[in-house]
């Protein structure tokens, strides 16, 4: 299968020159294992079902045992075992070859923190992964730099690809889904939507392992998709829960559930931006809602393309 360029390569190259491991994560799907692969001379895969048992044996019996292998070694999912983090932090330290030495993927954030007693600071290089861009996906030609037009040069044009309202609202509901890429049609979409059912169902429940009502994940994130690109508060969710929820919901009820769905990288907040260093609007102004990915919203409301274009607002 042909690999797709991702911007991530050269970058986690680079952390790999200086830093003895490098922690890749992201939201499932978004391509980080594979992009890895590219770079790793061996991989442990801790999800593999007919060696999971075994593994998670060894992590806590002779956990050197699974960083054994030809270097740089790929770790993936390794928070199933979050003692993995301080051993891979005490090789490095103690091993004779520097840089480079392993590559962690994970799309959570262990719920067992209290399992790592390091933070690995000065060890670990970390790099966040998103779903692909359209440049990466080769739907942009790329000719327009976000860092000429910040930097005043507003003259930059693109002549390359052209993409119609049509398009757009498409992709908006595909999403950067490495598997969804190249796709048509409704076969397209379906991506996005498994993922969303699989974040309510299931994944929100293991990033803290507290098991959560899916029926009020669901109206949570469709909330969230509402007041996407917005600063609005934990107030405006919880009133929007409250409409169809019989149960009172406090404000650390549901900022509870955020960080959950924060924790496996589905919502990334955008922090506040200012052109002046010392503006106080960067600290008092609200982060801006979104969705690591256009398409979790739009599988959160139901929409498809033709929703998009008949409301275009």
């Amino acid at each position: 299968m042909k690999y797709n360029w991702r911007i991530i390569d050269s970058v986690l190259r680079d952390r790999l020159d200086y830093a003895g491991a490098v922690l890749v994560q992201g939201a499932k799907w978004c391509g980080k294992t594979t992009s890895c692969e590219q770079v790793a001379k061996s991989v442990l895969y801790m999800a593999d079902p007919e060696r999971r048992v075994d593994y998670l044996q060894f992590a806590e019996t002779n956990i050197n045992r699974l960083l054994k292998g030809e270097q740089p070694r790929l770790i993936d999912e390794w928070q199933d075992a979050p003692k993995l983090w301080d051993a891979i932090r005490f090789a490095v330290d103690h091993g004779d070859d520097g840089s480079g030495q392993f590559i962690l993927t994970g799309s959570a954030v262990p719920p067992r923190a209290d399992e790592i007693s390091h933070t690995g600071t000065g060890r670990f290089a970390r790099i966040k992964m998103r779903p692909m861009s359209l440049w990466e996906s080769g739907e942009s030609s790329g000719e327009v730099s976000l860092g000429e037009l910040f930097g005043g040069n507003s003259s930059t044009t693109a002549s390359g690809i052209d993409l119609s309202f049509e398009d757009l609202a498409f992709v908006c509901c595909r999403g950067g889904w490495p598997q969804s890429v190249g796709r048509k049609g409704e076969r397209a979409l379906i991506t996005a939507r498994e993922y969303y059912e699989g974040v309510v169902e299931s994944d929100i429940t293991r990033a803290d392992e507290i098991p959560r009502n899916p029926d009020r994940v669901r109206r949570l994130m469709r909330s969230c998709a509402r007041l996407q690109g917005t600063q609005s508060n934990l107030a405006a969710i919880r009133k929007d829960l409250q409409a169809n929820d019989v149960r009172t919901l406090d404000e650390d009820t549901i900022h509870s559930y955020v960080t959950a769905l924060k924790k496996i990288f589905v919502i990334e907040d955008m922090e506040a931006w200012t052109p002046a260093l010392r503006s106080k609007s960067a600290i008092r102004t609200s982060d801006t809602r979104y969705f690591s990915d256009a398409s979790i919203a739009t599988a959160a409301m139901g929409l498809g393309p033709g929703d998009l274009m008949n409301d275009l607002r």
